[in-house]
């Protein structure tokens, strides 16, 4: 299990494509996103999901956390069976998130990857998304690492997905 925490537009969905690629094996990929994406569309502006402020400041609610802990152990099953697994996250609480990881992947050999990318950077690729609350990006560069513990980290900053998917590879083997 490969897990990398960023914050928004930090870069981690283009190093886990060329993970993949990079990866002798046949990995998986799962996401924050895709967790996102698969809730219901009541539970995309409810407080008791998770609500995106104008601000870009992102807060989840009860029914989320609950759907989230079920997608994680889910997860965690599939990781016990044999499936070589990366997580695309975004430890919105620090080292709480990082915490309920552990707790589900108890047993599983995981390697953290700290994704890092300045928030200036960050905020101009969000801009170029288009996809993502203005401020999103530069609220979470820093905020997402805050207590994590790596056993890596990269930067995107300055340097490709490609290169950072190298050095997460040669990690893993």
């Amino acid at each position: 299990m490969i897990i990398l925490n960023g914050g928004s537009s930090s870069g981690k969905s283009g190093i886990v494509r060329c993970l993949q690629a990079e990866l002798p094996e046949s990995w998986l990929t799962f996401g924050c996103d895709s967790f996102v994406d698969a809730l219901p569309a009541r539970m995309r502006a409810d407080d008791a999901g998770i609500v995106i402020g104008d601000d870009g400041g992102v807060s989840v609610g009860e029914d989320f956390r609950t759907l989230e802990a079920a997608w994680t152990e889910g997860v965690a099953t599939m990781a016990r069976a044999g499936a070589r697994i990366i997580i695309d996250d975004v430890f919105l609480g620090g080292a709480a998130s990082q915490q309920r990881w552990r707790k589900a992947l108890d047993g599983v050999d995981t390697l953290w990857v700290g994704v890092r990318c300045a928030g200036a950077v960050a905020a101009g690729r969000e801009i170029a998304r288009g996809d993502r609350a203005p401020g999103m990006a530069a609220r979470q560069a820093d905020m997402v690492h805050e207590g994590v513990v790596y056993d890596l980290e990269v930067d995107t900053t300055r340097t490709e997905s490609v290169e950072c998917a190298r050095i997460i590879a040669a990690h893993v083997r």
